[in-house]
């Protein structure tokens, strides 16, 4: 049996000693980055930086690592000070993507100009550490949040782009999606935990959470369904079928972690963001028309809403409470606090001192995050933040509209995972911190200039044909 195979076995229920299945996942995962380094991407050494910080995002703290291996360094000593070890990963992760976008000398007045409402929100958050109660907590977290574009951009400045998302949500995927499998199974103190105010049993795998882990799978069964569409236009070859076949362990193993996960939220907006991804190729789908269907769309939607009360029924097949396991009363107790309504209370600053202590009142547990994004960014920046949000959101449809009439694949990604999470911050908090979709995010809404550089980082198994050619990117 092939080393995919062997780990499919193993969701089925084949058991193996916890020892025997650690080797047998290392093996997995040594097999899986030797076979992608011998296919010869058009990448370079650069592209482990964005990697690195995605493993990050998508499982846990550095620090947190550490104390799982029996090596407290750097533990985090208050909510507010949080971590000088993981503050020093990830300065020095952004530090090192700035190195690589000075060498491949991106021109910053252009990316303003072609970015111009995320640019603004960017300073926007930057303006509203002035009115926190922690203005130095607030900076640090700007700062970490300016890691976002800068990881993008890292991404989109390699010479082949498309091959660089690709390679980048491959090799996430081998590290994440294996090890997932391996700590809910067989390591189940580390993959598994218990609800804190239900007690039910809740699977993590190497995420935090099982929110964090239903993300994960949210974008990388996202990505392996796309990445399926287009290798399945390829030339017949074995190199296309071995694709093929490694998509399809992938599949099913993401779909096993989104099951364990029981995470209804990420279900939901895969779901849809696939049924828009696959709609977008059909033949009788005007490209140029995508506003209207939008429009219709939502007015559709609206007045299913109203006259049928469409939310209740998809709750109800999702076996959920009414009030979302808590959520539409954390809501209403958060909008009670008193804040300014037109700033906020400063950036990624509600959930400290006072207010902390006052959300967790007659409750079991500690909430730390408002469970919906545009909630979350209207107590952090107020009314004008959000405006600028929506702007954000706004612009970059509007991008993908114009983009899928010259790159119709990467189009079709972008539009289905702008829809994932618009829906998934209506019941979970994306647009904050170091969330992963946060990071896609950047991804699908930034535009890029046309720049020339000198390659930075090759990896020796493309130093050869970067030598050979000159890179030219060309703006959508």
């Amino acid at each position: 049996m092939n080393p995919i195979g062997i780990h499919i076995a193993s969701i089925a229920g084949y058991h193996l000693p916890p020892s025997v299945a650690l080797v047998l996942t290392v093996g997995f995962v040594g097999f899986l980055f030797r076979r992608d380094i011998r296919e010869r991407p058009n990448i370079t050494g650069a592209l482990w930086i964005p990697l690195l910080w995605m493993l990050i995002t998508c499982s846990r703290a550095v620090s947190a690592w550490l104390t799982i291996f029996g090596l407290p360094i750097g533990a985090p000593s208050s909510q507010e000070e949080g971590s000088p070890l993981d503050a020093f990963v990830y300065f020095a992760l952004i530090v090192a993507g700035f190195y690589v976008l000075n060498k491949r000398q991106i021109n910053l007045s252009e990316i303003i100009q072609n970015n111009g409402w995320l640019i603004a929100f960017l300073l926007y958050c930057f303006a509203a550490i002035v009115w926190s109660d922690y203005p130095f907590v607030a900076f640090k977290r700007w700062i970490k949040i300016l890691g976002l574009p800068i990881m993008a951009l890292v991404l989109f400045t390699e010479p082949d782009f498309e091959e660089a998302l690709a390679r980048l949500m491959k090799r996430s995927a081998y590290v994440l999606v294996p090890f997932s499998i391996l700590l809910i199974k067989y390591y189940p103190q580390i993959g598994r935990g218990f609800d804190q105010w239900t007690g039910f049993a809740l699977n993590f795998g190497v995420a935090q959470g099982k929110n964090l882990l239903g993300s994960m799978c949210l974008i990388l069964g996202f990505f392996f369904v796309w990445h399926l569409l287009n290798t399945r236009r390829r030339e017949r070859s074995r190199a296309r079928r071995n694709e093929l076949f490694l998509i399809g362990g992938f599949l099913v193993m993401i779909g096993w972690l989104q099951y364990t996960a029981r995470s209804a939220t990420t279900l939901v907006c895969l779901l849809v963001s696939l049924l828009v991804m696959m709609m977008l190729g059909l033949r009788f789908v005007d490209k140029r028309a995508i506003a209207v269907y939008t429009l219709l769309a939502g007015v559709t939607l609206l007045a299913a809403e109203l006259a049928l009360g469409i939310s209740g029924y998809i709750i109800e097949l999702l076996h959920k409470d009414p009030t979302l396991s808590d959520r539409t009363r954390l809501w209403a107790d958060i909008l009670k606090i008193k804040i300014n309504p037109i700033l906020g209370v400063g950036f990624e600053s509600f959930w400290l001192g006072d207010r902390l202590v006052q959300l967790h009142e007659g409750r079991a547990f500690q909430p730390n995050e408002a469970h919906n994004g545009y909630l979350e960014t209207y107590v952090n920046l107020g009314l004008i933040g959000l405006f600028m949000l929506v702007a954000v959101i706004i612009a970059a449809y509007r991008k993908i509209c114009r983009g899928l009439l010259t790159n119709f694949q990467f189009g079709r990604f972008r539009l289905g995972f702008l829809v994932a999470i618009v829906l998934y911050n209506g019941t979970e908090a994306s647009f904050r911190g170091l969330d992963p979709l946060w990071f896609v995010f950047y991804i699908i809404a930034l535009d890029y200039p046309r720049v020339e550089y000198e390659p930075l980082l090759q990896s020796s198994e493309t130093a050869r044909l970067e030598d050979e050619m000159e890179p030219v990117y060309l703006a959508e």
